[in-house]
């Protein structure tokens, strides 16, 4: 492989090559070489969806099916903060709901949306797993519990500044 072009990174690609000796299928290392890929560009394109395909040795409508199926697969680019609200039972009885509305107001956008300057996007989740700090919101990979919208407000403050680095 590594005489072969490639639009990931050197140490990306080297990985790709590794992951798919772990797996006795090939095609068995199709969902991590596309989140691994979208955490490098930023979104599944269809450059990312043809060389995917082809280190796994599938079709690229293979790899599209399996894009179709994942929410957590995305074929636009979004806001460099992926703000990701809660909503399922245990944080909707303690205020995802108001949090998620709240949100909305603050940045401007809607579920799915990506603020102008392309710094935030906002999303409504069905669960990340943190019931017990409900309301909870991850952004890109880092969780913030026991949030109300004043909080939210310092988080987003926080990741703002961040940007402007």
């Amino acid at each position: 492989m590594a005489t072969e072009t490639t639009i990931f990174s050197p140490e990306l690609a080297a990985r790709f090559d590794k992951l798919v000796t772990l797996y006795p299928v090939r095609r068995s290392a199709l969902v991590p070489m596309l989140l691994y890929a979208q955490d490098e560009v930023g979104y599944i394109s269809k450059a990312v969806v043809a060389e995917v395909a082809r280190r796994v040795g599938v079709l690229e409508n293979d790899v599209v099916s399996v894009l179709s199926y994942y929410s957590m697969l995305r074929t636009q680019p979004i806001g460099k903060f992926n703000v990701q609200v809660c909503t399922n039972i245990c944080c909707m009885l303690r205020g995802g709901n108001e949090l998620f509305e709240h949100c909305k107001k603050r940045l401007g956008i809607g579920h799915k949306g990506t603020t102008a300057d392309g710094v935030f996007s906002l999303e409504e989740v069905e669960c990340i797993g943190a019931c017990s700090w409900a309301p909870a919101v991850q952004v890109n990979y880092d969780f913030h519990e026991n949030l109300t919208p004043e909080s939210m407000d310092k988080v987003l403050e926080e990741y703002r500044e961040k940007a402007q680095k």
